[in-house]
C-alpha cells in the first residue's frame, strides 16, 4: 500500500512581531497539516527584546537569521524574510509555506507563493490586517492557540464579543446552501471545506469549539445527523409553521 506523500512546509517566523511564547503552539499547529523541513526565525538578536526566543530556537530546532536593524523606520527582518522565501520557493522542494507574522507587509509575499501552487498558512494576532488574513490559504489567530493550551479537556462553547470575526450565523447558513445536496442535508465536510475556503481564518476554536461538529450541533438554527455508517451531515432547520389563530366563538 502506497502511503500518502509528505507535504514539506517551510516555517518562516517575524521574531521581532511574535512572543517567543507561541512557539511550541504554532509549531504544534502546523504538524497537524505538513512537516516542517525549514524552521527560520528573523531578528535582530542583538537586541534583549529577543532574548526570550533563545531558548526555544534550541528546544525546537530552529535557524536563527540575523539581521541588524541599521536604518530607522526601515524592516531589514521582512526583507530578509522575504528574500529567503523566495529562494525557497525556486528550489522547488517545498510544497507549503506557514508565514508567522501580524505584518501586512507580507501580503504580497503570501500572494506570490499561492500564485505559484504553493499553499500558505498565515498566523498572527487578531489585529492582523484583513488583507494579509485573505492572501493565505487559512489564517490561524495566535491567540486562540494560546488559549487551547490553557484549557484542558474538551473546549465549551462561549459568548464571543470580536468585531474581527464574521457573523457565525451568516456564513454558516451560507456555507450549509451552498454545499446542500437535493435533500437538503450538506455533508460536514464539505461545510467544512466550503468555510475554510470562503473564510481563511475560519477555525471553530474562534467561537469556542474545539470541532466544527461541536460548533454546528450547539446551533439553534442547524440539525447536525450521524447516520449510521455514513459521514455527519448538517441542514437548516426547518422553520415551523406559525400556528393559526381560532376565530373566536360568537355568542349566542
Amino acid at each position: 500500500m502506497t502511503e500518502p506523500a509528505t507535504v514539506r512546509l517551510a516555517v518562516l517566523i517575524d521574531a521581532d512581531n511574535v512572543s517567543s511564547s507561541h512557539a511550541a503552539a504554532l509549531l504544534g499547529e502546523l504538524a497537524r497539516y505538513a512537516v516542517p523541513t525549514v524552521k527560520r526565525a528573523y531578528g535582530d538578536w542583538t537586541t534583549q527584546q529577543l532574548s526570550g526566543w533563545k531558548g526555544e530556537l534550541a528546544r525546537h530546532a530552529i535557524q536563527p537569521v540575523q539581521q541588524f536593524a541599521n536604518t530607522v523606520g526601515k524592516n531589514s527582518t521582512d526583507s530578509a524574510l522575504i528574500i529567503d522565501a523566495m529562494d525557497l520557493l525556486y528550489a522547488g522542494n517545498l510544497d507549503a509555506f506557514a508565514l508567522v507574522s501580524s505584518d501586512s507587509d507580507f501580503t504580497r509575499l503570501a500572494t506570490r507563493l499561492r500564485e505559484s501552487g504553493k499553499t500558505v498558512y498565515g498566523l498572527g494576532q487578531r489585529k492582523t490586517p484583513a488583507s494579509l488574513q485573505s492572501a493565505c490559504d487559512k489564517f490561524i489567530f495566535l491567540e486562540v492557540l494560546r488559549d487551547e493550551e490553557e484549557t484542558t479537556g474538551d473546549a465549551v462553547g462561549r459568548d464571543v464579543d470580536d468585531d474581527s470575526l464574521p457573523d457565525l450565523r451568516t456564513i454558516l447558513e451560507a456555507a450549509v446552501r451552498s454545499t446542500a445536496q437535493d435533500d437538503g442535508w450538506a455533508p460536514l465536510g464539505a461545510v467544512g471545506t466550503y468555510l475554510g475556503k470562503a473564510h481563511a481564518s475560519f477555525d471553530p476554536r474562534h467561537y469556542g469549539f474545539p470541532r466544527l461538529s461541536a460548533l454546528a450541533g450547539a446551533q439553534d438554527y442547524l440539525d447536525l445527523d450521524h447516520p449510521e455508517g455514513g459521514q455527519p451531515r448538517v441542514r437548516l432547520r426547518p422553520r415551523r409553521p406559525a400556528r393559526k389563530r381560532s376565530a373566536p366563538q360568537a355568542k349566542g
